[in-house]
């Protein structure tokens, strides 16, 4: 049989086996199918039968544990490989009832801003669990591998030397978006974004009511050290965390929400940016953002927005979770 042929038959083997399962272990199936680029340690560089036991635990996202069980294909990979509900591991829950989302507009010291954070208002939000920290850089790592999804673009030859811990960036919202629903969660809205981040008092930083350079990653910091500035490893700054105990809700990385960029019900100051072309971002990062003009972002009422295929080396998120109704078990583990 000649090698195309060999290759078309694979093909259809593959396109008939049911979803959710793997093909028979065989020699010379197309690396390219394989869902993970570390696949390559331990296969052939056509996809070939492995030269390890695949029930070892780094085989456990592609193979089911057996030695008759072949690679599981992008294709074949489910959207999420949460059986029971999301992991709680790390999450804060945030209890149902009121906070105060926006402002009637910023004090001087608070930065220029921009008039898409009025009027100050007050919102009613069901119970919800949201993440502690950014989605880091090992933690994406896991998805990538189980599922084939494009790397982010500095990852030349995987996460960058001593960044495992630090949070993800260049991911657009639709990766964001992609990584939650696979962790069986999903990105926040924005205005569980800014209870997280607030409280119920409105406060205006994370940590209180007056900027802080010693509690945020952000670009004034970077500016008083005289260095240029970068990302740092998520949980840096125990004296930033907010009401609910998450950690980098000011600073780091730019956060992504499920929101299309909106006014706030009574803003009337026209926006050519409001309608469903523009994703909501929070938290401002460690890159001075004022050529967006949107000021010092380290405040918590602070909006941006991008397309949501943009990806850039500020931009990261964090995932969040709906609480079980009062009285039924809740998924996963508990937080810590």
């Amino acid at each position: 049989m000649r090698p195309l042929t060999v290759t078309l038959v694979l093909a259809l083997v593959l396109a008939l086996a049911p979803r959710g399962t793997t093909a028979p272990a065989t020699s010379g199936v197309p690396f390219s199918h394989v869902s993970a680029e570390t696949c390559g340690a331990c296969h052939g560089p056509d996809g070939s039968a492995p030269r390890v036991d695949v029930g070892q635990a780094d085989c456990a996202e592609c193979h089911a544990g057996s030695h008759e069980t072949g690679l599981t294909t992008a294709a074949d990979a489910p959207a999420h490989p949460v059986a029971h509900g999301p992991d709680l591991t790390d999450m804060a829950l945030i209890p149902a009832g009121p906070a105060i989302v926006g402002n009637d507009g910023r004090e001087i010291t608070e930065g220029k801003g921009d008039l898409d954070e009025t009027p100050e208002h007050m919102v009613t939000l069901p119970a919800y669990y949201i993440d502690l920290y950014e989605v880091t850089n090992a933690r994406y790592q896991r998805f990538v591998g189980a599922t084939g999804r494009r790397a982010p673009r500095h990852w030349k030859d995987g996460i960058p030397a001593g960044k495992e811990n630090h949070p993800v960036v260049y991911v657009s919202w639709e990766d964001a978006d992609a990584f939650c629903n696979w962790e069986g969660k999903r990105l926040p809205n924005e205005l569980e974004w800014e209870k997280a981040a607030r409280g119920t008092d409105g406060q205006v930083f994370p940590w209180g009511n007056r900027f802080a350079l010693d509690r945020a990653n952000s670009p004034q910091r970077w500016a008083s050290l005289k260095e240029k500035g970068d990302t740092m490893p998520v949980g840096s700054f125990e004296d930033g965390r907010s009401p609910y105990g998450l950690y980098d809700m000011s600073g780091n990385v730019w956060e992504w929400t499920v929101d299309w960029y909106q006014p706030y019900p009574g803003n009337a100051f026209p926006n050519n940016f409001y309608g469903e072309k523009n994703k909501v971002l929070r938290g401002g990062s460690w890159y001075d953002c004022l050529s967006y003009g949107c000021g010092l972002s380290a405040p918590s009422y602070n909006r941006s927005r991008f397309s949501p295929k943009i990806r850039n080396n500020s931009f990261g998120f964090r995932c969040a979770a709906d609480a079980p109704a009062q009285g039924a078990p809740a998924p996963g583990r508990e937080p810590s």
